[in-house]
């Protein structure tokens, strides 16, 4: 059975409608003019500093440290201030009560795999009113250990905490990672975790499966059965 459930944040437990996308944008316009953009760049699944250096990289900024770092904390600021009046903010179908379920499950953590920043991934998830306590294992968009980053780097990640967490290690066949882009499959099928695809955002069904998630479900509305496939022997 699973023993650990990593879920991805945005269009999976979430929808913002973009704002994360919107609230760097203005960064950028803050810091270096109105000449900045991400016109052209795909998010869905990536890694936030991997996107930051394709932004500065469009928009012609030098990606020195201090202007990267500059960026963070406006980015920061920017999301902050457009949550609070976000016309669109919530959990996605089912999520909540998925989520409660499978915390129930005897032997069963439950966790992130993102790729966010930690500060402004647990802002999205308390503004759409999740409670990001119940994440007892989580992995952030800059925690891997490699450069250039990726996706693929982080379930072995998240392994190694719950190693910490539990005393124990686990097979990566009992880990599942949820998400709704084919970069969550891949990252999943590369560690040899199992891989559940939800088309919430912009990857249909027939997309999802044709990149080899183990299964896929429009939403995650359907509960009962959707545990009993997490954690089935």
């Amino acid at each position: 059975m699973a023993k650990l459930v990593l879920f991805d944040i945005d269009a999976t437990l979430i929808t913002t409608a973009g704002l994360g996308v919107r609230a760097m944008v203005q960064a950028g316009h803050a810091l270096f003019g109105p000449g900045f953009h991400a016109d052209g760049l795909q998010f869905g699944g990536g890694l936030d500093p991997v996107l930051i250096r394709e932004m500065f990289r469009v928009s012609g900024v030098q990606p020195t440290a201090d202007r990267v770092s500059q960026f963070r904390e406006r980015y920061e600021r920017e999301l902050a201030e457009l949550l609070v009046a976000a016309p669109v903010k919530r959990a996605l179908p089912g999520v909540a009560n998925l989520l409660s379920t499978l915390r129930a499950v005897d032997g069963t953590v439950v966790g992130l795999l993102t790729g966010n920043f930690e500060p402004t991934g647990l802002m999205k998830l308390e503004a759409c009113g999740i409670p990001t306590t119940q994440f007892a294992v989580r992995v952030w968009g800059d925690d891997s250990p490699h450069d250039p980053p990726d996706r693929a780097h982080l379930p072995p990640v998240a392994m190694e905490r719950y190693a910490r967490l539990t005393a124990s290690r686990i097979d990566s066949r009992e880990v599942v990672i949820i998400g709704d882009t084919p970069h969550d499959v891949r990252a999943a099928r590369e560690s040899g975790c199992r891989s559940l695809g939800v088309a919430t955002g912009r990857h249909g069904v027939e997309e999802l499966s044709h990149c080899g998630a183990d299964r896929v479900v429009p939403d995650l509305s359907q509960t009962d059965e959707l545990v009993r496939w997490i954690t089935q022997p």
